[in-house]
């Protein structure tokens, strides 16, 4: 995908394609998830505006990396709502995030719980939804064999093989606990070869992308602590070979992922947290500041989308 004068808008293809109900104007359209751990709290406000605003199934795939995969899933399922709830509910975050876990020597992210028992019963998830829904849904894993972002789509054939790729693309090292085999490989975290998954959009043919950021645009991603090199590093050196390869270039990801949006010119548009919205870590379980950034990533989308699409902003 490249930026041409000739190109329609995002803005564009949006509008089109709410106005005519229809995904035949040979675009192809994707919406891309920024992931994060807890930072995804803020796209998953985004999403539940997407779905407020009757935008859910206009888009021909979605992508997204760890927490932002499993906001696709929500948003594709038509769940988007009542999914986000697991934020503020207390009980569940203490479950599901407790560093202190690591002291003994089991994640600090319990995935498991969080996807076979919260998403498959407590605040269901609708899987069949997602396997049949005619927008593609491609979450991102990072081979612990090459250290490549890939996408798992083609591993997806049932509700097992989806709840698998949901929990590969959320694997944090050692913080979520060791790589989740899938399809013959095993895989990590997909925020540690591709955080925004714009550049797999683009090879699998997206003209233009809608991309839900986590990060805030005067936001950096921190360096690793000293602590975090020695550990979570020997880690992956000796279990990960691939994955540490990808992991030494991180501190060069968000400006590779920027400049390649930024090259994308007005094919892609991406919406932040505003400036001035919390920072939020990525093992951070305060449900309070949690519904505060949930509302404020929707109200980001709200903002960002209601005007140019001429749709009433009340519900923000």
């Amino acid at each position: 995908m490249t930026s041409s004068p000739a190109a329609p808008s995002v803005m564009e293809v949006i509008r089109g394609r709410r106005d005519s109900a229809t995904r035949t104007d040979g675009h192809r359209l994707a919406l891309v998830i920024e992931g994060g751990g807890s930072r995804g709290v803020y796209s998953s406000g985004m999403v539940q505006a997407l779905e407020e605003l009757g935008l859910a199934s206009i888009f021909d795939a979605v992508y997204g990396t760890s927490a932002g995969a499993i906001n696709g899933a929500w948003l594709l399922c038509g769940r988007a709502l009542p999914g986000m709830r697991s934020w503020t509910d207390p009980t569940i975050m203490r479950r599901a995030v407790d560093p202190s876990r690591l002291l003994r020597g089991r994640p600090a992210f319990d995935l498991n719980y969080l996807i076979h028992q919260v998403y498959d019963g407590v605040e269901p998830m609708d899987f069949p939804a997602i396997l049949a829904n005619p927008t593609t849904f491609h979450p991102i894993g990072t081979d612990i064999r090459t250290g490549r972002a890939v996408d798992l789509r083609r591993h997806i054939v049932d509700k097992r093989t989806l709840m698998t790729a949901l929990r590969a693309s959320a694997g944090l090292p050692i913080l979520a606990g060791p790589p989740v085999a899938l399809g013959g490989s095993q895989y990590l975290d997909g925020g540690l070869a591709e955080t925004v998954p714009i550049r797999t959009a683009v090879r699998d043919g997206a003209t233009h992308a809608l991309v839900l950021r986590t990060r805030r645009t005067d936001e950096q991603r921190p360096p690793a602590s000293r602590l975090h090199q020695i550990v979570g590093g020997g880690y992956l050196r000796v279990r990960a070979p691939g994955a540490y390869r990808a992991w030494l270039q991180r501190p060069l990801q968000q400006h590779i992922e920027d400049r390649f949006l930024a090259e994308l010119g007005h094919t892609a548009l991406q919406i932040h947290p505003p400036v001035g919205a919390p920072d939020i870590d990525s093992a951070a379980r305060d449900t309070i500041l949690l519904t505060r950034a949930l509302e404020i990533g929707r109200r980001a989308v709200h903002t960002g989308l209601s005007a140019a699409l001429d749709i009433s902003s009340e519900t923000a």
